[in-house]
């Protein structure tokens, strides 16, 4: 599982969201799973991996809170909540994500290590 946090040195929840994510990881199980936090620095860089703003939780290089399409940027990110558009998303829903995450990497690395007992004949 890779697990990672892209942000911009300049994002004021950056910490908050290292806090936030590695917290969420250990409530769903999941505390042994290394965090990886990736500055993006460049328009360049942020083009080549459709960062759509800091902070971004990706799950084995995937959002974890995928958006419409939307043009790669070295900006904030805002995230809906009950309580409106913040800088970070709520813990339930970051729980919610990560749990979600971990049980489809699960089953298909579970489906990639099933034998197939026909081949075996």
């Amino acid at each position: 599982m890779d697990v990672r946090l892209l942000a911009v040195e300049s994002c004021p929840h950056h910490a908050a969201a290292e806090a936030l994510l590695r917290r969420s990881l250990d409530d769903v199980g999941l505390a042994r799973v290394a965090v990886l936090t990736q500055i993006v620095s460049t328009p360049e860089e942020a083009a080549e991996l459709g960062f759509p703003g800091s902070p971004t939780f990706l799950f084995d290089g995937q959002d974890l809170f995928p958006e419409p399409v939307r043009e790669p940027a070295l900006t904030c990110r805002l995230y809906p909540t009950t309580s409106g558009l913040v800088g970070l998303p709520d813990t339930t829903s970051l729980r919610r994500a990560l749990k979600q995450a971990a049980d489809r990497a699960t089953s298909t690395a579970g489906a990639r290590h099933r034998v197939n007992p026909s081949s075996h004949a």
